[in-house]
């Protein structure tokens, strides 16, 4: 008879090192367009027009050209297409993104000092991914299962076998034969639950005498899933930039940012058995909860300058570099497993009906450097005309491993050189290109059109492998992920000037097509059931502003 639940010792059988895998970081890589009206109805496309605050976290320069002091605000609403409320997340949801200000010094007729603050949301998780497809010769606990034939975490498994508790555990070779047995690195959470409450079967004799344990697994014809994402990157900026002589203008901003992301998700198998003759029958089902949330706090320079190479001519060229972010996170995962699984004669199949699994640790990511370089020119007070490209590595980016401590409890972290090979096979390079205009009809009105097209970060052989060695495997509560492919917004906005008011308007539609996949495949031929998914938003923001 099955038990009813079992829980995972959180801590007690894990070391103090720890680590994220690469496509739970790759949440905190890259930014959506955002920030005043202004900047997103252009396509971001300002950063050598500048004098908008939105510049301040793209080139600092940016703010150099600014003549008179200004404090301005941003909100507004962002929609997602085609998705379905889930775990209370609707997919309407105002947000606000931006509040800052910039005091402009004179320090001759044609040179000014400028300081500024400006918050943004540099990110904004709210999403409902949902997915489901068939499967074919193959399950999440089948992965599970074959990984424990590897024998070792060397070979990208481990041996299933009993701890001292007599929960089932995923060892770095024969438990039996080692003074000092560990736990295999590749053996996570989700191998976890799924060893100890679906694969793990009692044994009986004729009489119904308990005789010993089976592992084993079973297959999965379907799959559903779904997700809510929820939370921000906020970016909190301060800047200091100038003006000389109307010819060059220079920038620094010193960026903090705080990060808050939860995300819950429901997986669902339908299990399946083979009768004599080969035939598929029901075998119940499984399902996962879990609940997985980062925060944490990082820290970035960015320099910038602005260049009119042409007295006579308004043309400008603008350039910029941002260092990594160092981010120091916490992540934790409440899941939970519900076996629902049943043989021919419907009985129970697993040692138990639920098993649940808790963790939190600490771990830093380094995001890699980004490269800008932006032209802009003005037609007389009627146009201004921009354009942009950025590049930045994503496979440069590290999840590092904290070590220890110093004395002031700042953390000593090494690079996860295992999960960094995977993030080199797995992310990419990644290219932005911006193009914007502003026509003012009268001076008081302004009508904004933008277009930002972002290249893809993630390689289409990308995969986040389970048999990694490393400690963020270990950690991870589930198998799936997404290889989202490029990105493109469309923008338009309006602005009028009602005496020092500003009042600006704008729209963006975006759109980033991915392949969602439940778990990797682990043996040729099957059919992991990649599924097609979409995030399709649209944004809606208003920015009020004030010159003095």
């Amino acid at each position: 008879m099955k038990k009813i639940i079992i829980a995972a010792m959180a801590l007690a059988l894990v070391l103090p090192a720890a680590a994220q895998d690469t496509y739970e970081s790759a949440r905190l890589l890259g930014s959506d367009l955002n920030g005043t009206a202004r900047y997103v109805g252009m396509g971001g496309a300002m950063e050598a027009l500048g004098a908008d605050i939105s510049t301040m976290s793209t080139n600092p320069a940016g703010i150099g050209l600014f003549r008179h002091s200004n404090v301005s605000t941003s909100f507004g609403f962002v929609s997602q297409a085609d998705a379905k409320e889930f775990d209370g997340l609707s997919k309407t949801n105002m947000s606000f993104d931006q509040i800052g200000f910039v005091y402009s010094a004179k320090v001759s007729p044609t040179s000014f000092v400028n300081v500024g603050f400006n918050y943004h949301k540099s990110k904004n998780f709210d999403q409902i991914l949902s997915a489901a497809n068939s499967l074919s010769g193959c399950s999440q606990n089948g992965l599970t299962y074959v990984k424990g034939l590897r024998g070792t975490e060397y070979n990208g498994g481990y041996t299933l076998d009993y701890n001292k508790d007599k929960y089932i555990m995923g060892w770095d070779g024969d438990p039996n034969k080692v003074s000092n047995p560990y736990r295999s690195y590749c053996f996570n959470e989700a191998d976890y639950m799924n060893a100890n409450s679906l694969m793990l079967t009692e044994i009986f004799d004729g009489q119904g005498k308990f005789l010993d344990w089976s592992i084993d697994y079973l297959d999965a014809n379907r799959y559903s899933f779904d997700r809510a994402h929820r939370g921000w990157i906020a970016d909190f900026d301060f800047n200091l930039s100038g003006n000389y002589n109307d010819r060059f203008f220079w920038g620094l901003t010193v960026g903090v940012k705080d990060v808050r992301y939860k995300g819950y998700s429901e997986y669902a198998e339908s299990l399946v058995m083979h009768d004599q003759q080969g035939k598929e029958v029901s075998a119940g089902s499984v399902a996962i909860g879990d609940e997985r949330k980062i925060k944490g706090n990082g820290v970035d320079i960015k320099l910038g300058f602005i260049v009119r190479p042409l007295e006579e001519s308004p043309f400008r060229i603008g350039a910029y570099v941002h260092t990594p972010t160092w981010y120091q996170l916490t992540t934790s995962n409440s899941s939970q497993l519900l076996n629902n699984a049943f043989d021919y004669n419907n009985k129970p199949i697993g040692a138990y009906d639920d098993c649940s699994s808790a963790q939190e640790y600490e771990f830093s990511f380094h995001t890699p450097w980004k490269f800008g370089l932006s032209l802009g020119t003005t037609v007389g007070t009627q146009l201004a005309l921009g354009a942009g490209f950025e590049y930045t590595d994503y496979s440069a980016s590290q999840n590092r491993i904290i070590d220890g401590y110093d004395y002031y409890d700042n953390a000593q972290t090494s690079k996860d050189v295992q999960m960094k090979y995977n993030t080199e096979k797995s992310l990419k390079g990644v290219s932005t290109f911006k193009a914007g205009l502003e026509y003012k009809p009268v001076p008081e009105v302004a009508l904004r059109l933008g277009y930002n097209y972002l290249t893809s970060g993630y390689k289409t052989e990308g995969v986040r492998d389970m048999t990694v060695d490393s400690p963020g495997t270990m950690y991870a509560s589930t198998t799936d992920y997404v290889n989202w492919k490029d990105t493109q917004r469309l923008t338009c906005g309006v602005g009028f000037k009602v005496g020092k008011m500003n009042i600006d308007l704008a729209y963006q539609l975006s759109k980033t097509d991915g392949d969602f996949h439940p778990f990797q495949q682990y043996e040729s031929g099957i059919n992991t059931g990649i599924a097609k998914v979409t995030n399709k938003r649209n944004q809606a923001l208003l920015t009020l502003g004030y010159t003095f």
